[in-house]
């Protein structure tokens, strides 16, 4: 009798599910695929799968994300485990959310093996998922608005040379939800980015544009990733 009450603890199963951020000098996006297998068939859902027995966790995000998307190299980092007794309908699966940004257009998306089609959504017109991953989605952006207050971001998202006025799209594109029609003082973003010393003035200016040119900067990748080991705080 104990022994079988020991080996009902062994029949739940694990699985992974990737919330892949990018953006591409416009809205926050995130990458979904429209699944081609029960439960859930034709519904849009973050790329996720079951781990394998002998796989661990990390080496099961990176495999399902290249099977289901094509996408290899993404640094993956682990948010947290999201384990409703009935949020699949076959049975006990507890799940483990990762979560990257990355630049859409430094990747290509190849949907593949359940995943009917691949593509980007706008974070905010995402519309209702499989599973509980509406839930999951909330989850990894809150600890992504989060991460982008401590550490500093742009350098793989933006182009070599940008405007501050680029650079204040992206922290806005993460930050502010564009339904709330808000944006980051112009003013204020300006002094606290230029007073961590982040960026190199390139004495440059903007070329083919119609509206005045503005001054480009590039950041000092040095300082960059002592602000990203060390961690700031940008409270804007």
């Amino acid at each position: 009798r104990i022994m079988s009450e020991v080996e009902s603890f062994f029949k739940s199963a694990f699985s992974v599910d990737n919330v892949i951020f990018g953006f591409d000098g416009g809205d926050l996006k995130v990458l979904l695929i429209q699944r081609g297998a029960a439960p859930y068939k034709s519904k849009w859902a973050l790329p996720g799968d079951l781990v394998y027995p002998n796989e661990d966790l990390d080496t099961a995000a990176e495999r399902v994300l290249e099977q289901l998307t094509g996408l290899r190299g993404v640094y993956l980092e682990q948010v947290r485990a999201f384990g409703a007794v009935d949020r699949h309908p076959l049975g006990r699966v507890i799940t483990i959310a990762y979560f990257s940004l990355i630049k859409i257009s430094d990747y290509t998306v190849t949907p593949a093996s359940f995943a009917q089609s691949a593509k980007w959504h706008t974070v905010t017109k995402v519309g209702e998922l499989a599973f509980d991953h509406n839930e999951i989605l909330e989850s990894c952006l809150k600890r992504l608005r989060r991460k982008v207050r401590m550490t500093p971001i742009g350098f793989e998202l933006l182009p070599p040379k940008f405007t501050l006025t680029e650079l204040q799209q992206l922290y806005e594109s993460i930050l502010l939800p564009p339904k709330d029609n808000k944006r980051i003082d112009k003013r204020n973003f300006r002094k606290k980015i230029l007073s961590t010393n982040l960026l190199s003035d390139l004495n440059e200016l903007q070329e083919g544009v119609a509206h005045r040119p503005a001054k480009l900067y590039q950041f000092d990748r040095e300082k960059y990733e002592h602000l990203v080991a060390e961690g700031y705080n940008f409270d804007i």
